[in-house]
């Protein structure tokens, strides 16, 4: 077998407020609970493993590579939930999206501040 990722887990100050939110933003299946954790599940079959933590939420970064109809359904819910976004993973550049590798990407951030991609085309074009 080879090696893949099957899940990671992603801190939250609100578990199901967060599994909430990328469940909507993102246009996935509901979230079941398992243990403490609301799994959100890819396409894919990797799941964020979405727990509730009392101290402070470091901040993270997760990237999902989506098709161009994802991207502009995705694109669409954050700009209806006037959601901020931008174009650089420093958020430099406001309202705006890329076209780095010939392919679309953006980035926002959830509600515990991490740092959310999503990308049309791999780093490298392929």
């Amino acid at each position: 077998m080879s090696v893949q990722l099957n899940h990671t887990i992603v801190a939250a100050k609100d578990r199901d407020e967060t599994a909430a939110f990328l469940v909507d933003v993102l246009g996935l299946e509901p979230a079941p609970v398992y243990g403490p954790f609301r799994v959100v599940t890819l396409s894919n079959g990797v799941s964020l493993d979405v727990v509730q933590v009392s101290e402070a939420v470091p901040s993270q970064h997760y990237a999902f590579l989506v098709s161009e109809e994802e991207f502009d359904a995705i694109w669409g819910r954050i700009k209806e939930r006037g959601l901020t976004f931008w174009a650089d993973p420093h958020h430099q550049r406001p309202g705006q999206i890329n076209t780095n590798d010939g392919g679309r990407g953006l980035y926002w951030s959830d509600p515990n501040g991490h740092n959310l991609e999503i990308i049309t085309v791999p780093y490298g074009g392929g």
